[in-house]
């Protein structure tokens, strides 16, 4: 497989970075947004209902026989009381969801939706109250937290030939970086059933996610029915905080910049066969950088 290099990787191809974008109209107009969220959750199950594309759902009690990437991720930060509670309501609903892609498999041609394997976090089912992120605010809403599952499974895509259909980012930064493992950037939001990850299966490899919650990590491993040829390397470039403006009360706005780019390398050879440029990256900081700030 070969994957050109995006224009991107020139200094001179790379882009202006703008001010913060203007409203929505229901975030102009709130009393819109429960029907706005109405609009787009229908509008997803009619896509759902639509022939046209397979979508994956079957599991597999045993393991594929080739592990293409593991990663876990920590379940637990130090923060306020109040949020532990939420951390550990969150472990309870990472429990609940990892046990509905634990196993999955995603055939050749087929595509997976994280929102219609998990489905609808609701109390009925045993999700609980956890931190979720919503508009630029830290809240507790039931099934919160299942957005690290999400995160955990779209990095180990990332270190595949499976291409990612859609995936959609948070619009700030809430923490700074203090044991990240992995880059910032990469993450996902997840909201049901609209705001999803969803990828595809483009190749002739069967794939399978296993996922489960340890003793103090998320754990993920993506398997597959044989070797593949390439291997990945995913790294941020480009990275800045960038002072843009100020908000209603004339305090300033920081948002920060970067690239998320993949590394394709063949296995056989060890040579770099080409490089793509993921996702670029801006959301509003809701800490004090310790970064310089760059002023436009």
């Amino acid at each position: 497989m070969t994957v050109l290099a995006h224009p991107a990787a020139h200094p001179a191809a790379r882009p202006s970075y703008v001010g913060p974008s203007p409203q929505r109209f229901s975030q102009r107009h709130p009393w819109l947004f429960p029907w706005a969220v109405r609009a787009h959750q229908v509008r997803r199950h009619v896509q759902w209902l639509r022939p046209g594309t397979t979508w994956a759902r079957d599991t597999e009690a045993a393991d594929l026989p080739v592990r293409v990437k593991e990663h876990g991720s920590l379940l637990m930060r130090e923060l306020s009381e109040d949020e532990m509670l939420l951390q550990r309501n969150k472990v309870v609903n990472l429990r609940l969801a990892s046990a509905r892609t634990d196993r999955v498999v995603v055939r050749p041609g087929e595509t997976f939706s994280f929102n219609r394997v998990v489905g609808s976090c609701t109390a009925r089912k045993g999700y609980v109250e956890g931190m979720r992120l919503s508009n630029g605010d830290a809240i507790s809403g039931v099934g919160g937290g299942i957005c690290q599952l999400a995160n955990l499974i779209h990095w180990m895509v990332l270190h595949s030939p499976l291409t990612v259909v859609e995936r959609s980012e948070h619009s700030f930064d809430p923490f700074p970086d203090k044991g990240r493992v992995l880059p910032w950037g990469v993450g996902c939001s997840i909201v049901y059933n609209y705001v999803d990850l969803v990828f595809r299966n483009d190749t002739d490899t069967t794939f399978q996610l296993r996922t489960w919650v340890g003793e103090r990590h998320l754990r993920g491993e993506l398997r597959a029915d044989r070797a593949t040829p390439t291997s990945y390397r995913v790294e941020a470039r480009h990275e800045e905080f960038v002072a843009e403006g100020v908000d209603a009360d004339g305090a300033e706005q920081v948002y920060r910049h970067n690239e998320i780019w993949r590394t394709v390398i063949d296995k056989r050879t060890g040579n770099t066969v080409g490089e793509e440029l993921v996702k670029r990256n801006r959301a509003l900081v809701r800490y004090l950088p310790e970064a310089a700030l760059v002023r436009r």
